[in-house]
Parts: C-alpha cells; structure tokens; sequence
C-alpha cells in the first residue's frame, strides 16, 4: 500500500511540530542516546562501590525539574493554539502532569521538609507518586504519538482554543491532586515499595520494570510513527527514563546511591531535552521567518516601486507622446525631402547623403527616447553597477522636457564635472529623480506670479558621497511639513495616494544615501539625496 504523504498548508512550513529532523538532530539524538547507556555501565561498574550517604538534592532537583517542565508545557499549549492538534494539547498536558506532580513528590519525601513528610504522608506515598508520575507521562506520550495521525477530522480541536487549553489544566490538576490524595490518605492500603525511608524492597523491582515497559512501548509508538522534531527527542526522553529506572534499582535499590543520584540527573536532563530542542528550534525558526519577513518586503518594495514608476510614466504620456512625435516627424520630412532630391535632374546626392544621415539620427532619438521608457517601466529586481548620475539626470530630463513646456516652467542644470560614479541601480535612481522632478513642476503650476523655474545640480558631499539637489521656485512646504513628506499616505495633491516620495525614501536609504527636503529662499524647495560613490572609483 503507497503511503501519501500529508500536504503541509504553506502557513504552516514554519511551526516547529511540522518539522522533520535533519541529520545533525538524529546523530545528537543518538548521542545523547549513547551517553545514557555510558551511564549505566558506569554507574553499575567502577561507580557502585561508592556509598556517597545522603545529599540534600531533592529540593533543587525538584525546582529545576518544575521550571523546566512548566515552560515546556507552556511552550507547547502556544503551539497547540496555532495547530489546534489534539495530540499536542495532551502531550502539553503531560508534561503539565509531571510539572504539578512534583509539588507533592517533594512535599512528601522524607526528611525534606519534616522527617515523615507532608501532607499526611507514609513511608510508601512519595514513591508511589514516582510511580504515578513516570507511568503517567508514559501514557501520555503513548497518547500523543497516537493522536498525531489519526483521522483530519479527529486530528483537530474543533472548538475554542483557550477553552481546550483550561479545561486541560484543570482537568490535569483534577488527576494529580486525586492522585496525592489517594496514596497520602490510602497510604496503608498501599503495596510496600520501601522496607524503611532509604531501602527499597523487591516489590520495587517490579514496578520499575513495568515503569520501563511503558516508556518502551511509548517509544516503539513513536518510532513507528515517527515524523517531527519532537516525536525524535521526545524518543531520547523515553530512553532516559528507562535509564533513571535502571539506574535507581541496580545494583543497589536504595535512595542516597550513586545510581540513585545518578539517576536524579538522568531525570533532569530527561525534563530539560525537549525543552532546550524547543527553545533552539523556536529561535532558528524565528530566524528564518525573519529572513523570509525581509525577503517578501523587499520583493513588496520592488512591486510598489514598479507600480510608481508606471503610474508616473502613465502621468507623463502626453509629454512622451511629444518626444517620440518630434523625431519621427522630422524622419519624415527629411524622408521627403531626399526623395524630392533624388527626383531632380540631376539628382543632388550629397543632399540626399545628408538627408538619409538626418533621419538615422531622428530614428535613434526615437529609440532611445522608448529605450528610457523601456528601462524604467519593465519589471525587473534591482542591481547594484557603476553608474554615471550626470548622464541619469540628462536621460530623466529629456522625458520631462515636453511635461515642463507644458507647464511653464524652465528646467535648469547645474552639474558638477569630474563626478566619479556611484553604486546603484540605475532605474530606481531615475524614478527618485523623476518622481522629485514632477513633484516640483506640479507645485510650480500653481503658482500664478513669478517666474517657473526648476535647477537639478549635482556635487560631491561628506563621507564619499554624491549631493544631487532639485530646487523649484514652487509655493513650498507648510511650516512643520517638510519632514513629513517622505512619511506613507501624506499628501499635499487632492489627487495623490501620498506614496510617491515614501517609496523614493526607501530606495534612497536601500542605496545607503539620505533623502530630505526643506524651504528654497526666496521661496519654492528643496529636495536633496545623497547616494555613495563606487568604490572603485576615486573621491
């Protein structure tokens, strides 16, 4: 039978549980597996003459194993309220389970807190909770590595996700304070588990191995059914436990034993695994999806400023409909006038030599009025290259010539020689100018005194790089208005979307230049950007 293989919803890619384990996570896995079992026979070899007597561990051991197990669990009920899995909510409850369990372990446990412990302990009740406490979680794995591929419709929580995840911590809390309950109150009732508060008895052995068969069955589950991060070292968790029972009940079943610290420690890097495996897996994810966050911003960027370049170059088409309407007219009178020289008797052929020269010259006017059309309205991702910001400015110009006319307005140039190039995208430099350009005629057409005059000057500026300015002779800006003309939806037109200048500051500063604006004396404005010089060209 062909197993299909689950379709993962795009949105999805970046939670943790979708995961799978690369093979750097399966070989530290079977390392920490490894060095597990090195435990063992350590402990149970050279390690089991030593009597090192009682410690006072179990009050940090305890904490230790409550922190960790309660982020753990918070961690994954986050994760259960974005995939709304029912096999996450109980694993989340499992690990819940062991974060509560604890409370009453350590309360109970003899010579902690009082001699006899509390909460009306006996001499079996703190290991019957031990019991109780690992068997559980035990079964709570089992459950989760059950629940993960059941049916879709099974799969996933179908109501309200905060109310899934309270009536899994009350109900969670219901079972552990019925459990405490139960072997505090029924303490006589009990099997003997310890001949006194340090020794255990053959009982024990027992139930340590029955302990080890549920955490086994809990892995061969998961190892069948394995597909993520978390069924992999919730695996490494399963081996530890089998370990710390080991560890606990050979070759001396007795508290206060190397195998009985030693299984201590087992137990909580058992607690600390899936905790330090989420907390890296969640900050590499972060990482990416951080990445990815920048990508898509830089490709939304990209499609913002091409629909600004197109809405611009749209504003202009009567303008541009002018530059390319000149050279082919004068194509076409020249046209005519070699013909009407090849017609004369005799033919004039310098004449028709110069006329033919002429109308090469108009058609490549012509095409590299449409090439600049071309370049800035195509769809393309930004380049970095030498560019000549005189020669940029000249091109912008020329398809402006016919928009200033148009508006009474005189368009200027002042630019330095000897400049030497920068780095940047050629296009995109050329929509910031043009959209500054524009902005000014604009503001210049309502002015109805004075003369209209627009000055683009370029020069070198501090810290290795080019100043290119654009002064009008326009009303100017508001006081207090000039820093908010680059903010997102500020306008001053009636008819502008205010993005214009926004997506110009963006582009500016991807460059590595700064955009402002400020008051022009007498009157009208000023707006500058700087943009850094290549660095193999010299300052």
């Amino acid at each position: 039978m062909v197993k299909t293989a689950a379709v993962v919803p795009e949105e999805q890619h970046f939670i943790l549980l979708n995961l799978s384990p690369g093979r750097a996570q399966r070989r530290l896995a079977l390392a920490v597996v490894l060095a597990f079992l090195a435990s063992c026979f350590i402990t149970t070899g050279p390690l089991s003459t030593l009597q090192p007597g009682r410690i006072d561990v179990i009050p940090p051991y305890a904490t230790a194993m409550v922190v960790n197990d309660s982020i753990t669990a918070v961690l994954l009920f986050a994760q259960f309220s974005i995939l709304r899995s029912r096999a996450i909510l109980v694993i989340a409850s499992g690990y819940l389970f062991t974060a509560l369990m604890l409370f009453p372990w350590m309360l109970t446990f003899p010579g902690v807190v009082t001699p006899g412990g509390l909460l009306g302990a006996g001499l079996q009740s703190t290991n019957w909770l031990y019991i109780l406490w690992h068997a559980g979680f035990a079964m709570f794995v089992t459950a989760y590595a059950l629940l993960k591929d059941a049916d879709p419709a099974k799969r996933l929580w179908p109501g309200s996700v905060g109310a899934a995840i309270l009536s899994s911590v009350a109900l969670t809390a219901a079972v552990v304070c019925a459990a405490t309950f139960l072997v505090t109150a029924g303490n006589a009732l009990l099997p003997r588990m310890m001949l006194d508060t340090v020794r255990f008895s053959t009982l024990w052995l027992y139930a340590a191995g029955s302990m080890a068969l549920l955490s086994v069955l809990a892995l061969v589950v998961l190892w069948i059914r394995r597909r993520s991060v978390l069924d992999l070292w919730l695996m490494v968790v399963m081996c530890a436990y089998v370990t710390e029972f080991f560890l606990i009940s050979y070759p001396v079943p007795a508290r206060f034993s190397v195998g009985f610290y030693a299984g201590k420690v087992s137990g909580l890097l058992s607690g600390s695994l899936v905790l330090f495996v989420l907390l890296y897996e969640i900050t590499r994810l972060y990482s990416q999806m951080h990445r990815e966050s920048e990508r898509r911003y830089s490709e939304l960027q990209t499609e913002l400023a091409h629909a600004n370049r197109v809405a611009t170059m749209g504003q202009l088409a009567a303008s541009i409909a002018h530059e390319v309407n000149q050279p082919i007219a004068a194509t076409v009178t020249n046209a005519q006038a070699a013909l009407r020289w090849l017609n004369a008797q005799p033919p004039n052929v310098e004449e028709v030599r110069q006329g033919l020269h002429r109308i090469v010259n108009d058609s490549n006017r012509a095409g590299d009025v449409i090439g600049r059309i071309r370049e800035l309205i195509k769809k393309a991702p930004p380049r970095k290259e030498r560019v000549d910001i005189n020669e940029a400015i000249r091109e912008v110009l020329e398809l402006i010539r016919g928009e200033a006319m148009k508006n009474g307005a005189s368009v200027q140039t002042q630019l330095a020689d000897g400049l030497p190039f920068i780095e940047g995208d050629r296009v995109e430099l050329q929509q910031v100018l043009l959209n500054v350009v524009i902005n000014a005629i604009e503001a210049m057409s309502g002015v109805s005194d004075g003369v209209r005059e627009l000055l683009v000057s370029t020069g070198k500026a501090d810290s290795g790089c080019l100043l290119v300015a654009v002064r009008d002779s326009g009303p100017g800006f508001a006081p207090h208005t000039a820093e908010r003309v680059f903010a997102p939806f500020y306008t001053t037109k009636p008819t502008g979307l205010g993005m214009g200048l926004s997506i110009c500051s963006s582009i500016i500063e991807a460059h590595g230049g700064r955009l402002w604006a400020s008051a022009n004396l007498p009157r009208g404005a000023v707006v500058q950007f700087t943009v850094p010089v290549h660095p193999d060209s010299p300052f």
